[in-house]
């Protein structure tokens, strides 16, 4: 009897589960799928990149063994994301259409490289990147029409590729007439070299050049700081954001700095990115990194039901700098419950966990959090109230004292501190630092209470 792929795919699942602690079964085999097997390969869908290099690399012995038991059959194994399999039969039809001389209208065929993963609804807001956030989603309710171009700027790994991908994810599904393109300011770069290195079909080559970049509705580039140095392709942007601009087609431009700050890109480049809205990302606070690390400890459920708050709590305080620390250290956790299977998932398996990924301490190292935290207990009230919008007397001046704690135990800015207290304008900081240092001078009860919080710490 043949068995069909379902029936393989059952009693394939059925060995290795006999292999495994239910953890660890439930964690990198409960959403992966047989895509296909041929007399070949054997092609697994896999719902995460993580999931890919645990099973390409722990895993590939017992699932190729256990496919082996099942089929009779030795064939090579490969796992891909659900985004790759579509791009491989997007690839596929493609070549049939070229090899066929089957003509099909441009729509069909084009490719908007999109992650359709990365959307509005997978975006954790908080109050360091709403304002991004929100002229986003007014972009992409009203493509060309308002904020043109938006351009996105802060450090690596804040947010900003997904706020730009869910842009285009939006507009595709709400305006489906609309073309949309991702692109990598590199991507554009290598597209236009391509131009001078096509030989004898070089105008053809510049003909699907303008056709890829300017015959769309929606252009979205990626760390366009990457084209400092190239002169040439400056001057190519330089025109066709004209020509989109012109014709109120949506731009939409990210960088890990602001427009003004481009100082190695030409200057008509730089004028025309201030011409709509720049927006900035920061670093995400601590009530932000603990609601990203919540949102994406959901794909596990047999990981959200163990976790406990000081777990949570310890991961924000030791991954401060961006959102893919977040990610690393989750992934990481991922790995290690799999293979340790706790009961739960406290602040000590945490720390286990973590102890090679995680280089501070928060227990030994001041923080923003802790200190807030600190002040708040001292005073009897609760760190959202300390960081929130009553300027009554009784919750102003310890909300100064832990402003002026924070500039003196952290290395951390004033902009910095000024997020962390509900978004407050550094200047604010600043006349915090200033009157609580006055003050000491002048109040030695003061003075006593500073002391006996930093010996909380």
């Amino acid at each position: 009897m043949v068995l069909k792929s379902d029936d393989i795919w059952i009693k394939v699942l059925e060995i290795i589960k006999k292999e495994l602690n239910p953890v660890s079964f439930s964690t990198w085999f409960g959403e992966t799928k047989l895509y296909n097997i041929d007399d070949n390969k054997i092609t697994l869908q896999v719902p995460m990149p993580l999931h890919k290099r645990m099973l390409l690399s722990n895993y590939y012995d017992l699932i190729s063994e256990s496919f082996f038991k099942v089929t009779g059959r030795e064939r090579e194994l490969e796992c891909l994301l659900k985004d790759e399999l579509e791009t491989n039969f997007n690839k596929e039809i493609d070549d049939i259409v070229d090899k066929s001389n089957v003509i099909n209208k441009e729509s069909d065929n084009f490719e908007s490289n999109l992650n359709k993963n990365l959307n509005f609804e997978n975006f954790v807001v908080g109050d360091t990147n709403k304002f991004a956030r929100t002229a986003a989603f007014a972009v992409a309710q009203n493509p060309g029409i308002q904020y043109n171009p938006l351009f996105i700027y802060g450090k690596s790994g804040l947010g900003k590729t997904h706020l730009m991908h869910a842009i285009g994810n939006y507009i595709t599904e709400n305006n489906p007439k609309l073309k949309v393109l991702y692109a990598t300011s590199d991507d554009f770069r290598k597209d236009y070299t391509g131009i001078a290195n096509s030989n004898d079909n070089s105008f053809d080559y510049a003909k699907d050049f303008k056709n890829k970049y300017r015959n769309i509705d929606v252009l979205i580039i990626d760390d366009i700081q990457y084209l400092v140095g190239a002169e040439k392709t400056q001057e190519e942007f330089f025109h066709t954001f004209n020509d989109l601009h012109g014709r109120n087609k949506q731009i939409i431009i990210s960088s890990d700095r602001s427009p003004e700050d481009l100082k190695l890109l030409e200057e008509r480049l730089r004028s025309r990115f201030a011409w709509g809205l720049p927006v900035d990302i920061y670093p995400p606070d601590f009530d932000l990194r603990c609601r990203i690390i919540k949102d994406k400890i959901k794909r596990y459920s047999t990981l959200s039901e163990k976790m406990t708050e000081e777990a949570v709590e310890f991961i924000a305080n030791n991954c401060d700098t961006d959102v893919r620390s977040l990610e690393g250290a989750i992934n990481r956790l991922v790995a290690y419950t799999a293979m340790c299977v706790p009961d739960k998932i406290d602040l000590e398996f945490a720390n286990e966990a973590l102890k090679d990924y995680i280089a501070k301490n928060p227990y030994i190292t001041n923080d923003i959090a802790s200190i807030q935290k600190a002040v708040a207990d001292y005073y009897k009230i609760t760190v959202e109230v300390l960081k929130g919008k009553k300027r009554s007397a009784n919750i102003a001046y310890p909300r100064m004292v832990a402003m002026y704690l924070c500039r003196m135990l952290t290395d951390q800015s004033f902009p910095r501190i000024g997020l962390e207290f509900g978004g407050r304008d550094h200047s604010t900081v600043i006349h915090a630092v200033d009157k609580i240092e006055k003050d000491i001078l002048e109040n030695n009860q003061l003075k006593e209470i500073i002391n006996e919080i930093k010996a909380k710490l």
